[in-house]
């Protein structure tokens, strides 16, 4: 899920022509020439390494398919439910994650460990967890190195867990949902991103009727993928 070889810049308005002191404002949640921009935190306030805007206090989401919530993982908690999802062969062909516990363990800690820039969640549909979703900062991430990210920028990772929550919308529905549970408590995100791999047919169709639109084909270290991208200025249309 990190990157290589930088693709051309896909057509359109995804370009980013910043200068060098606005991309460290916006990054701050400043101007560029003092002051704050309209609705952000002071930039004392951004220090304090929560680097997604409390994913843990966002709202539940009601969707087509039930009442859907996010829940910032617990390792001692949730491990064991986690690594039997990445051992179920249809995730364990594009997650690459599985085996022993351990391998999922260590996979969680360097997220709950790190800086803050990914926040690995359980999905509850109707208070039942079934779907692992990963939201991440991805002008943060190596991601951004091969695509033209902008400032806040914030990526979604997803598995359905269950079988039987497969192959009939869910995870349409629940992208759609997350997509707007970021965009809704992120108000300096502007887009929120994907990654599937190219392969995986069924996510990046899932992605799509989610109101993502296919930006460009990306070659990331570990797979070719399908760069997925739902604008703000386009949530109420796709």
């Amino acid at each position: 899920m990190s990157p290589t070889r930088p693709p051309a810049d896909p057509p359109g308005d995804d370009t980013l022509d910043l200068r060098l002191d606005e991309l460290v404002a916006l990054l701050e949640g400043g101007h560029p020439e003092g002051g704050h921009l309209k609705g952000d935190r002071p930039a004392a306030e951004l220090l304090d390494g929560d680097l997604l805007d409390s994913v843990a206090s966002w709202d539940p989401a009601v969707t087509p398919v039930g009442t859907f919530r996010l829940v910032p993982v617990r390792l001692e908690r949730d491990v064991s439910l986690l690594a039997g999802w990445m051992n179920d062969p249809a995730v364990a062909a594009f997650w690459e994650l599985s085996g022993p516990e351990a391998v999922t363990a260590e996979h969680l800690r360097a997220q709950l460990e790190g800086d803050g820039r990914s926040v690995p969640c359980l999905g509850l549909l109707d208070a039942t967890p079934m779907s692992y979703f990963e939201i991440y900062r991805a002008d943060l991430d190596p991601l951004a190195r091969h695509y033209p990210a902008r400032p806040h920028d914030t990526g979604i990772h997803l598995l359905i867990g269950g079988v039987t929550d497969r192959g009939r919308g869910v995870g349409t529905a629940l992208l759609r949902a997350v997509a707007d549970l970021v965009l809704d408590h992120r108000p300096r995100c502007t887009r929120v991103v994907a990654e599937p791999d190219i392969r995986n047919t069924p996510s990046v169709s899932a992605f799509l009727n989610g109101g993502f639109r296919y930006a460009a084909e990306v070659d990331l270290p570990d797979k070719r993928a399908a760069l997925m991208i739902r604008d703000r200025a386009l949530r109420h249309v796709l």
